[in-house]
């Protein structure tokens, strides 16, 4: 019995159901819901990524602080390149950083 992939990120507490895993990059199939563990206050999630050890290319988006129930942003971000892309969240009363696993 499988149950959804997720992660963990900090030092704010945020979590990332991955949908579409393994993460393939290119991919459009890829999805993550991104939950926080603080208020949003109606303002957009801020993401950015980028190969670890590398700082380019960069990869960013801006999410709507639209969807419920709860403080949640559903998201897709593809990137372009297998590797292990760091991603940086921002949102209104937090931010987190982690690390996820894209392959080819």
């Amino acid at each position: 019995m499988g149950g959804i992939p997720y992660v963990l990120a900090g030092p704010t507490a945020a979590a990332g159901f991955l949908f579409g895993y393994p993460l393939k990059a290119g991919s459009d199939a890829v999805k993550v819901l991104w939950v926080v563990s603080t208020p949003r206050n109606n303002a957009p999630l801020e993401i950015q990524a980028h190969p670890s050890g590398s700082s380019e290319p960069v990869v960013q988006e801006s999410r709507p602080a639209d969807s419920g129930p709860g403080e949640i942003y559903p998201d897709g971000v593809p990137v372009p390149t297998a590797s292990c892309w760091h991603f940086s969240l921002q949102w209104a009363t937090g931010h987190a950083e982690l690390d996820l696993l894209y392959s080819t």
